[in-house]
């Protein structure tokens, strides 16, 4: 029998990239990466109409954009007989959701709502709707909803209803037009397959979809009486599993992609939870963490428990048969991909590779050296402290203070981040006892090192550039029936390198103490003693927002 294949594309916060995948070893032939013409719309949009603070849009053509120019390139460049390719597989950063018609068709791409900024896909990191999730949390708390405890205790303002209620409540126009509000992943599919289904994981994790259930109506009707309704009206109550398949490719996407029509097309997923069985992790323990803008935490464990801070966990969200936990931080490539463009000197910036120049000079220190303290909320907090109006710290800085002392410092912070991610895992009985990497922070060798000698354990790394798409592309796998399930794809298609980075006992010591200084900061400004950051947050806005009317 001849080889077999399959495409995972994988969509991300700035770009959308395919891979070609052997069936048999989960072999990559070839990926490609389309950048989203629009990018991140969090100033204005293609109007020119400005945005307010915490806003972050994106433009549904832009991913459609991909299946025409990514799938075909990298479909060209492995050499595959279109013939050989079986399925195709999708993921998603999320929460990421649009309002539509009923048949599909984006409100943004209406006329009447070309102009309005709630008509258009609001991406995960749009933080705009906090007042809704803090009244959607406040609620919960005060009945004692019981699905409240598996999201550690906070919905976040990324989530759905969070984001759909600020769309109600401020663009009621708009929320009426809508017949469909689903994220992002589902909607490509749809677009691939004509068949709308809604995945399991974006659904458990992100819409609150819990023991068979949407919160209710009455529960929804007392934070506004025109949302009572939006599970009936608006979401879809019939999931479709991961692995499974959500229709065929129509002929339509087979002339956008080059694919054959008919192929499979999987049940989307999320793009972290989706590289877990793309690094062959299947059982409890392996906590992996996808790296890149943010960072998702995925581990596994065969009993249910309640993590304060925690994202979620849903039972068989990420393989069937086991609960999946999710944690994360709102912020880690952006923080510093941000300094490396407002805050590093020419002396660096000239460099072909700013962030490979940094990371020379900083490896040349030894923990505590530069003296430095961050705390790494530049994009809020999602875990432990689920809070997006938390800004960023830096202490230490003296006339001394160079460039990579503060990149040094920022890597520092994002790991005590991880470290106390982990122990408040550890702490309620989900065991978290190796670290794999995955994402392409992983190609940085002193965040590699300093991960492993601030949480004290090894740290594996996916070995795959695409992990997020070698995961979609092992469940295309599934949904074509090349494989009976996600477990069996992974044994066979799943990658990963033991063991890369083992943490040193030296550095250890060192980085003890520095994260008890970290976890003082962390408490003292997130935990509620100084609300200094809100503060000056909403001391901002206000200004900006005379600044607009002026």
């Amino acid at each position: 029998m001849s080889e077999r294949y399959t495409v995972g594309v994988d969509f991300g916060t700035e770009s959308g990239r395919a891979v070609v995948v052997r069936i048999s070893d989960g072999f990559e032939l070839a990926s490609a990466v389309c950048p989203y013409p629009h990018g991140v719309m969090d100033q204005a949009l293609p109007s020119g109409r400005v945005l307010p603070p915490e806003w972050a849009l994106q433009h549904p053509e832009d991913y459609l954009l991909v299946f025409k120019q990514a799938v075909p390139e990298a479909l060209r460049k492995s050499g595959v007989d279109p013939a050989e390719v079986i399925g195709i597989g999708i993921d998603f950063t999320a929460c990421t959701i649009l309002p539509t018609l009923a048949d599909g068709t984006p409100l943004c791409l209406l006329p009447e709502f070309a102009n309005e900024p709630h008509a258009y896909v609001k991406l995960w990191k749009h933080h705009a709707a906090q007042p809704q999730a803090d009244r959607i949390n406040a609620l919960a708390s005060q009945q004692g909803q019981r699905w409240l405890p598996r999201y550690g205790g906070k919905i976040s303002s990324e989530w759905l209803f969070a984001k759909s209620l600020q769309l109600l409540e401020e663009a009621p126009q708009v929320y009426a037009k809508a017949e469909r509000i689903l994220e992002a992943a589902d909607w490509v599919v749809w677009r691939l397959c004509a068949q709308e289904t809604r995945n399991t994981c974006t659904a458990g994790y992100k819409a609150i979809y819990q023991d068979g259930h949407y919160p209710s109506a009455q529960y929804l009707g007392q934070l506004n009486a025109g949302f009572s309704d939006i599970v009936e009206t608006r979401l879809k109550s019939q999931l479709a599993p991961l692995g499974g398949k959500a229709g065929e490719l129509t002929a339509e996407a087979a002339k956008w992609t080059g694919l054959p029509q008919g192929i499979a097309v999987a049940v989307a997923n999320v793009d972290a939870h989706v590289t877990v069985p793309a690094a062959g992790v299947v059982g409890p323990g392996r906590m992996v963490a996808i790296m890149g803008t943010s960072t998702c935490h995925m581990v596994m464990s065969d009993q249910l428990s309640e993590v304060p801070g925690m994202c979620g966990v849903v039972d068989g969200g990420i393989v069937p048969g086991l609960y999946g936990y999710e944690a994360g931080q709102s912020g880690v490539g952006d923080i510093f991909a941000w300094f490396t463009k407002y805050a590093v000197p020419a002396e660096f910036s000239r460099d072909v590779n700013v962030h490979q120049a940094l990371e020379r000079e900083a490896a040349k220190q030894k923990p505590g050296e530069h003296g430095l303290l961050a705390l790494d909320w530049w994009n809020g907090n999602r875990s432990v402290l689920v809070d997006a109006e938390l800004s960023g710290l830096l202490l230490g800085l003296t006339l001394s203070t160079r460039a990579p002392d503060i990149y040094r410092a920022l890597i520092e912070a994002t790991a005590y981040g991880t470290r106390l991610i982990i122990e408040n895992f550890d702490n309620h009985k989900v065991s978290v006892e190796e670290l794999v990497i995955a994402g392409g922070l992983q190609k940085n060798n002193l965040l590699m090192q300093i991960y492993a000698d601030v949480t004290g354990r090894p740290l594996s790394l996916v070995d795959s550039e695409q992990g997020p798409a070698l995961g979609s592309a092992m469940h295309a796998a599934v949904a074509a029936g090349a494989y009976p399930d996600i477990r069996a794809a992974a044994e066979r298609m799943g990658k990963v390198r033991k063991n890369v980075y083992l943490p040193i006992p030296e550095h250890q010591k060192t980085y003890d103490q520095l994260y008890a200084e970290y976890l003082s900061l962390h408490d003292y400004f997130g935990r509620g003693a100084n609300n200094v950051m809100k503060r000056l947050k909403r001391l901002s806005q206000e200004v900006s927002r005379v600044a607009q009317e002026a």
